[in-house]
C-alpha cells in the first residue's frame, strides 16, 4: 500500500471517532451547552433558590484580649519554727483553711520555761541589792551621817546603785528574750490560707530549718499571663479610663471558671525573647474556683464597640477578592457583598466593620447554590424548604420524560 492511501485511511478513522464521540455525548438532537433553556447555561429558567436568611442586627460588641494563664497564691508561706525541740503537736487539718493568729503547732516549751524563770530570778536578787544599795546612799548622804561617811566612800555607794540598776535592766531585757524564745514554741499562722501537706510529724526533734507547712492564700488570688507586644497600647488605653474585667475560663473555653476579676498590674518590661508582656490579675475567688498552679484561658476586655452590626459567622464567606457574604434585596434576589470583618462575638457571630449596614439580610445556608442575580427563597434559620405545588411536580415530570436536565429527548 502506498503511503498516500496510508495517510488516507488514517484521516476517515479519526473522522469516524470525532463523529461517534460526538454522539454518545449529546445524543441525537441534544441541544449543545449554552443553548437558550439549557439549565446549566445562563439560568434563566431556574427557580428561586431556597435559602437561610437573617437580618444583620446591632449590639454592644466587647472587644476582648485572649491568653493561656497561670493561677497563682497572692501569698505564699512556708511555716518553719524559730526554735528547736521537740514537737509536741499539730493543730491544722491538711488541705484545710487556716486563720491568720491560729496555733498551728506546739514545741515543748520547759527548757525555755526555765531560761525565763532563770532570768525572773536573777532580776530579783538584783532588784534586792539595788534596794540595799539605794537605802545606804540616801543614809549616808543625809546631812545627819554625811559629816562622819568619806567622800570617796560616798561615791562609791552612788555607783554601785547604778551598777545594780543596769544590771536590773539587764535582767529585764533577758526575761524579755526568754519570753519571746517562749512564745515561738507556739507556732502561729502568719496569713489566712489553705494549709498543704504537713513536713514533719509529731514526736519529731525540730529546729529552725525544719519545715512545718506551707500556706497558700487564694482568697483573693492572682491569674498571671502574658499578651503581645502589639496590645500593649490598648491595654494601657483600657486602663486609664477604669479597671478592666477580666474572666478566668476553663482550657476549652467550654465556661466561664470565675468572671469577677479585674487587671491589677501591667509588668515594666517587655521581654525582647518573646515579643510579649507579663501582666496580672486579681479574683476575689470566694468559691474557691480557682486554685494555685491552675491553668486557664484568660479573656480580658478591653473596650466596648457601640451599636456594631453583627451577623452569623456562617454568613462570611472567603473569596479571591476577600470576605463576602450574599445580601438578599427587596426584590428576593441575592447580590455578592464584599465586607470586612471585625471581632468575634461569642462562638456563633462576627461583628463587620465595613460594607454591610443594620437590617440587611444576608443569606447564612445554601450560599453555594447562588450567583449574583439569583432568585431565592427567604427562610428562616431551622425553617424547611416549602413543598413543591402540583404545577411544579408536572413540569418536572414531564422534563424527565422529555430526556431529563439536559433536555436530551427528541424535539
Amino acid at each position: 500500500m502506498s503511503r498516500f492511501w496510508k495517510i488516507t485511511l488514517l484521516v476517515v478513522a479519526a473522522v469516524v471517532v470525532l463523529a461517534v464521540g460526538a454522539r454518545l455525548l449529546y445524543g441525537d438532537g441534544a441541544r449543545k451547552p449554552g443553548a437558550a433553556g439549557d439549565a446549566a447555561g445562563d439560568g434563566q429558567n431556574k427557580g428561586p433558590v431556597s435559602v437561610t436568611v437573617v437580618a444583620a442586627t446591632t449590639q454592644d460588641v466587647p472587644v476582648y484580649a485572649e491568653a493561656l494563664g497561670t493561677v497563682t497564691a497572692r501569698n505564699t508561706v512556708t511555716v518553719n519554727p524559730q526554735v528547736g525541740g521537740q514537737l509536741m503537736s499539730l493543730n491544722f487539718r491538711e488541705g484545710e483553711e487556716v486563720k491568720k493568729g491560729q496555733v498551728l503547732a506546739q514545741i515543748d516549751p520547759r527548757s525555755l520555761q526555765a531560761s525565763y524563770d532563770e532570768a525572773t530570778a536573777a532580776k530579783r536578787q538584783n532588784q534586792a541589792l539595788l534596794a540595799t544599795a539605794r537605802v545606804n546612799y540616801q543614809r549616808s548622804s543625809s546631812p545627819a551621817y554625811q559629816q562622819y561617811v568619806a567622800k570617796t566612800d560616798l561615791d562609791t555607794q552612788r555607783n554601785q546603785v547604778s551598777q545594780y540598776e543596769a544590771a536590773v535592766a539587764a535582767n529585764d531585757a533577758a526575761m524579755r528574750a526568754a519570753q519571746v524564745q517562749l512564745q515561738f514554741t507556739r507556732i502561729i499562722a502568719p496569713i489566712d490560707g489553705i494549709a498543704g501537706i504537713r513536713g514533719v510529724d509529731v514526736g519529731n526533734i525540730v529546729s529552725t530549718s525544719s519545715s512545718i507547712v506551707t500556706l497558700t492564700q487564694i482568697h483573693p488570688i492572682y491569674v498571671a499571663f502574658n499578651l503581645p507586644e502589639r496590645q500593649l497600647a490598648p491595654v494601657r488605653q483600657g486602663q486609664a479610663k477604669g479597671k478592666l474585667a477580666v474572666a478566668a475560663l476553663d482550657r476549652g473555653d467550654a465556661h466561664v471558671i470565675s468572671g469577677d476579676g479585674e487587671l491589677d498590674v501591667i509588668d515594666n518590661v517587655i521581654s525582647s525573647d518573646s515579643g510579649t508582656f507579663s501582666a496580672r490579675a486579681i479574683f476575689a475567688n470566694t468559691d474557691n474556683a480557682l486554685w494555685p498552679g491552675q491553668f486557664v484561658n484568660v479573656r480580658l476586655q478591653l473596650s466596648t464597640i457601640g451599636n456594631g452590626v453583627v451577623v452569623p459567622t456562617q454568613a462570611v464567606q472567603r473569596g479571591p477578592d476577600g470576605d463576602y457574604v450574599y445580601v438578599v434585596g427587596a426584590d428576593d434576589t441575592a447580590q455578592m457583598r464584599t465586607v470586612t470583618q471585625g471581632v468575634e462575638v461569642g462562638d456563633s457571630h462576627v461583628q463587620i466593620t465595613g460594607g454591610l449596614k443594620a437590617g440587611e439580610r444576608v443569606v447564612t445556608e445554601g450560599q453555594f447554590r447562588l450567583k449574583p442575580g439569583s432568585k431565592v427563597t427567604a427562610l428562616k434559620p431551622g425553617q424547611a424548604p416549602p413543598e413543591p405545588t402540583e404545577a411544579e411536580l408536572k413540569a418536572a415530570q414531564d422534563k424527565d420524560k422529555r430526556g431529563g436536565p439536559g433536555g436530551g429527548g427528541p424535539h
